[in-house]
């Protein structure tokens, strides 16, 4: 009874401290954003202090991390002998941690003024916050720690008509691309880089089509399209070269793309044009370092999947072989006692 009430006692503490806590970050982010569209110069090791505390995404990423280990913990009480895997939890606050490294350090606080900056935060919103996510398996875990009506209603929403249509291998490749060559090469890039509310619609579509489209491809998932592994490495090999394209595009452009980048006041750096080419460079490089570890794993995924299935296949001749010996012993046993 005291373990509870003490338990009880720091809940409550907890909760209550919870409104104090938002509000200082919520005066720091407020302090910090106001120096967003004229940082300091960056200069180490005093860069590696300009966080800027969004609330957002940090009560996000608190709420998802808590969630994860509720649910951990719920399906170790129920389950002590097949626990959730130890990786998958080191996966999923991994991409929980590149969220927060795009969107409340040092990387937001510079990423108004140097589009290589702002490329950065991107790719670790979808090539590296993404992938690792989807690789945890979070659906699993979920689906695991629901109770049975709940687990209905998330398989129902799993294999409804909607959800089948929008993760279909195709839609979800075409809606990764979309979402890139459409910010990218349009005027919403320049207007988001100014407007708080369409800024946060960019990371969040971002990072749902990143989420989307890593899905079918290395998600161990349940998912309403099963796609073999060949098909998979060609999902993957496909989409490196539209990254490959538009990282090559914006490095090869004559002049600056985004208006809110010229504008800025900045004494320091490369020019608007330079820093322009080296977000694209970014782009190219970076993002297809990523597929092609992804297409190595894929391969490696495969390999297992194809022994495993072998053995499995032996095994099953192997009790079919057996079977078929037994009934061969059956009957010379019967012959021996009929004669």
């Amino acid at each position: 009874m005291l373990r509870r009430s003490a338990r009880r006692h720091r809940v409550r503490c907890l909760i209550l401290s919870l409104p104090g806590a938002l509000g200082l970050l919520a005066i720091g982010a407020s302090v910090a954003l106001g120096h967003n569209d004229r940082p300091p110069v960056p200069t180490f090791p005093a860069v590696l202090l300009a966080w800027t505390l969004d609330p957002l995404p940090i009560i996000g990423v608190a709420v998802a991390a808590a969630a994860y280990l509720w649910a951990e913990r719920r399906i170790a009480q129920r389950h002590p002998a097949n626990r959730v895997p130890r990786h998958r939890r080191w996966l999923f606050m991994g991409g929980l941690a590149a969220i927060l490294l795009a969107l409340v350090s040092p990387v937001d606080t510079y990423e108004g003024v140097l589009f290589s900056v702002h490329m950065v935060q991107h790719m670790l919103l979808e090539m590296v916050a993404a992938p690792l996510i989807v690789l945890s398996a979070p659906i699993t875990l979920a689906l695991r720690a629901a109770g049975p009506s709940a687990r209905r209603a998330i398989l129902a929403v799993l294999h409804s008509q909607p959800a089948r249509w929008v993760t279909f291998p195709i839609v979800t490749w075409f809606l990764f691309a979309a979402v890139n060559w459409g910010w990218h090469f349009s005027a919403l890039y320049n207007v988001a880089l100014e407007n708080d509310l369409l800024h946060y619609l960019e990371h969040a579509s971002f990072l749902i089509a990143a989420l989307l489209f890593w899905w079918p491809a290395i998600g161990p998932d349940p998912q309403p399209w099963h796609i073999p592994h060949p098909v998979r490495l060609m999902y993957l090999f496909l989409a490196m070269p539209q990254n490959s394209f538009l990282g090559v595009a914006l490095l090869s452009t004559e002049r600056v793309l985004y208006l809110h980048y010229v504008t800025v006041l900045r004494t320091w750096g490369p020019t608007p044009l330079d820093d322009q080419h080296l977000g694209g460079a970014l782009m190219w490089v970076f993002g297809d370092i990523v597929f092609l570890a992804a297409m190595v794993g894929l391969v490696w995924a495969w390999m297992r999947f194809e022994d495993a299935r072998t053995v499995r296949l032996d095994a099953r001749l192997d009790r079919e072989e057996g079977e078929r010996r037994e009934e061969l012993e059956r009957r010379e046993l019967s012959r021996s006692r009929d004669g």
